[in-house]
């Protein structure tokens, strides 16, 4: 399994347009994208900042979603965000939703794949 964390900041207060506009339009679609498994959205206590995070059935079919999909949910929700939204990748190494196959190496050994991220996968774990 493999996730999508994506974190960003909306403008003042938009956190009730931005959950309607997630529930009515891009979790519809999401729902009907290859791979897709669930989602979880985070927003902070005084709702200037989002976390959202899908899970997926695998890395090809989030890198598919990544380059075709996310540019189009950009464009749904421009008027809202307030910068660039940043993302990060993980494979999952533990999860409720679904039975997960721990990667061939060990624990320690598995990489990020932020962007030049060399942080093992257990250490940013505990980052939250």
């Amino acid at each position: 399994m493999f996730a999508r964390h994506v974190t960003v900041k909306l403008k003042p207060g938009t956190v009730a347009e931005f959950t309607t506009v997630m529930d009515s339009e891009i979790l519809p679609w999401l729902r009907k994208q290859k791979g897709f498994l669930d989602a979880i959205t985070l927003a902070v206590p005084s709702g200037r900042e989002i976390v959202s995070i899908s899970f997926w059935d695998q890395e090809e079919n989030a890198q598919d979603y990544n380059s075709t999909g996310y540019p189009e949910v950009l464009e749904i929700l421009k008027k809202i965000l307030a910068g660039t939204p940043q993302v990060r990748t993980f494979d999952v190494v533990s999860s409720t939703l679904q039975k997960v196959d721990l990667p061939k190496t060990s624990f320690s050994t598995v990489r990020g794949r932020q962007h030049g991220d060399s942080t093992t996968a257990g250490n940013r774990a505990h980052r939250g």
